[in-house]
């Protein structure tokens, strides 16, 4: 096995007379045996960052290297690296023994008792024995999904890539495979990465992620660091469901001022922030709190406007102005537990700890303030 190092690596491409930047100077070093997940919105350049490692695509300059060889210059069929794309490509006219062996029988000098050997020890850890003999269009979309893994793990390659291989399934099934293909990239313990736009594989799936927007690189850290603590207002946004609650606001003195509410910020809080006035202010929808009685002035009184109940919470949406209208109230979204009793136009009491905000520069915007993780969990412990 072996790390994978990205170094400045830039693609751009021509569009008529005019240059267009997919992938903008980034660097990042995967750990041998890392499971790494890629994510961000459509067109952010994280496809054509894997199509560079795997030699489909062109660098236009930085440099990809495999453990201490640079492989910039080296064929895709020869870099070690094993693909799992998101529409399977699997054969159609072959049979799944034969999809599994075809990249082995066209790449290396093995025998054919060998790579008989080799695909019949893959079928069995993937579970797929029974369909050896099938045709790609005899098999449900799981099938094929652990065909192509297998076409990839029988390779035994230095490092995995996978290209959004769940979109194509339904939701209980990719949710099931999520759980097998961790399970599996933790048995074979080869360094993968792994492109997805849904937030939830990323969460749930990686030992880090890197989160690319506009083809630049945002952030990349552990799940958990780049959720409670984003690098950008943007990282804030993108990570959560429903996504973290954003208020213009000034700072005057230790007072943030937003359109509808006043907020007093700790003497820590205002070190923090430098010269900055003009600043984001973010909340969580699951750090907010309703409560009886408005007791400090980090509570304000707020009316329902919709509740969308999901079992074992509710999601409320709020806003401060009663006489608004939903189109003109400024909302706060609040994720409070399923047995909560609130309906549409009920008063009640927000309670928006300090200790869970996030302030960020309205120009750059970059965090200058973030909930501490520690916080985070201590509030879960207290919970």
């Amino acid at each position: 096995m072996a790390t994978l190092e990205l170094d400045s690596i830039t693609k751009t491409f021509q569009d008529g007379n005019e240059e267009v930047v997919a992938v903008d100077d980034i660097s990042m070093s995967i750990d041998d045996g890392e499971f790494l997940v890629v994510v961000g919105p459509s067109g952010c350049g994280k496809s054509t960052t894997l199509r560079m490692i795997a030699g489909l695509e062109t660098i236009t300059s930085g440099t990809i290297a495999l453990g201490d060889r640079v492989i910039n210059d080296v064929k895709s069929q020869d870099r070690d690296i094993a693909m799992v794309f998101q529409s399977y490509a699997l054969y159609p006219h072959m049979s799944v023994q034969e999809n599994m062996s075809f990249g082995l029988e066209e790449s290396t000098d093995l025998p054919d008792d060998e790579i008989a050997r080799m695909v019949t020890e893959t079928g069995e850890m993937l579970g797929i024995s029974p369909l050896l003999d099938r045709k790609p269009s005899d098999l449900s979309g799981g099938q094929q999904q652990r065909v192509a893994l297998g076409r990839a793990i029988v390779r035994d390659p230095e490092v995995f890539l996978m290209d959004e291989p769940l979109s194509n399934l339904d939701a209980k099934l990719r949710a099931e495979m999520r759980t097998e293909l961790q399970r599996l990239q933790n048995d074979l313990g080869v360094t993968t990465v792994y492109v997805t736009h849904d937030q939830t594989e990323a969460m749930t799936m990686g030992d880090r992620i890197a989160i690319l927007d506009g083809g630049e690189l945002q952030q990349i850290a552990s799940p958990l660091k780049c959720y409670h603590e984003p690098a950008n207002q943007f990282v804030a946004s993108f990570l959560g469901e429903p996504s973290m609650n954003f208020f213009d606001v000034s700072l005057d003195g230790d007072r943030l001022h937003a359109d509808a509410f006043e907020y007093p910020l700790s003497d820590e809080v205002r070190a923090s922030l430098g010269e900055t006035t003009d600043l984001v202010m973010g909340v969580r929808p699951e750090a907010i709190e309703l409560v009886e009685t408005q007791t400090d002035a980090h509570e304000f009184e707020m009316t329902v406007d919709v509740v969308e109940p999901m079992g074992d919470e509710n999601t409320v949406y709020l806003h401060f102005d009663p006489d608004a209208t939903p189109e003109g109230a400024e909302p706060l979204v609040a994720t409070i537990d399923g047995f909560t009793r609130v309906s549409e136009g009920d008063t009640v009491i927000a309670h928006v700890p300090e200790d869970a905000i996030h302030l960020f520069d309205r120009i750059t915007g970059e965090a200058l303030h973030n909930r501490s993780m520690e916080d985070a969990a201590d509030q879960v412990d207290l919970g």
